[in-house]
């Protein structure tokens, strides 16, 4: 089992994807968890959807209930990576418990890091047509003519949460928590730190060298040279 911890726009979602697909995991993020359980119907799903309606954050005990449904399927007993969970102590040792209780636990966490400028430069930078959606960056995938769409020249706008100051202001409040849990994790001797300023095949190559020869499901990774 396997934890991907790091800020907003620092790649996890990249990240888990490839680990997932690279050593044939499960990739988890509990925001897929909820848009399927909402999409399905589900009990939980209507619980966490009545939060999320009113702007407020679903509660862990019905995370941890979510992710303990998914860990019983059968997709998860080739390993897990979670994507961005758990995002608190509290979440952490619900986890721990959830594993213990089938008879498992997390094996590595990695912390991907990046300072705020980076960040703050990363999301400042992203743009996207209100036509068409087509998503766009200033610097690492502009379009031909700047603050115009490509597909339908449309004036390209920037989400509310991508401006500098709404950001900044996500990561005061997303940061402190994060670091309580890649704490947690460092104290077990369980958590290793990658750079994620480089590009994204460097971190890759970072997080796989850190994973090293533990194997989310018990066996040895197999790799290809």
């Amino acid at each position: 089992m396997l934890v991907l911890l790091g800020p907003v726009a620092a790649g996890k979602g990249t990240q888990a994807a490839h680990a997932a697909r690279n050593h044939g995991l499960l990739h988890l993020s509990t925001g897929d968890l909820f848009r399927r359980a909402m999409r399905e119907g589900s009990p939980l799903g209507e619980v966490a959807q009545g939060y999320m309606q009113r702007g407020e954050l679903v509660p862990d005990e019905i995370t941890v209930r979510m992710v303990g449904e998914a860990l019983a399927g059968s997709a998860a007993s080739p390993g897990v990576v979670f994507d961005g969970f758990p995002r608190t102590l509290e979440q952490a040792q619900a986890l721990d418990e959830l594993l213990a209780g089938q008879g498992t636990a997390i094996d590595r966490a990695i912390l991907i890091e990046v300072p705020e400028e980076v960040l703050v430069e990363r999301v400042a930078g992203r743009w996207v047509c209100p036509e068409c959606g087509t998503p766009y960056h200033a610097t690492d995938d502009p379009p031909r003519e700047a603050g115009v769409c490509d597909r339908d020249g449309t004036t390209l706008v920037q989400r509310d949460d991508d401006k500098p100051e709404v950001f900044r202001a996500r990561l005061r409040e997303q940061l402190p928590p994060m670091y309580d849990v890649a704490t947690y994790y460092d104290e077990r001797g369980l958590l290793s730190r990658v750079d994620g300023r480089h590009s994204i095949g460097a971190v890759t190559a970072a997080i796989t060298e850190a994973i090293d020869d533990i194997d989310p499901s018990g066996n040895t990774l197999v790799r290809d040279e």
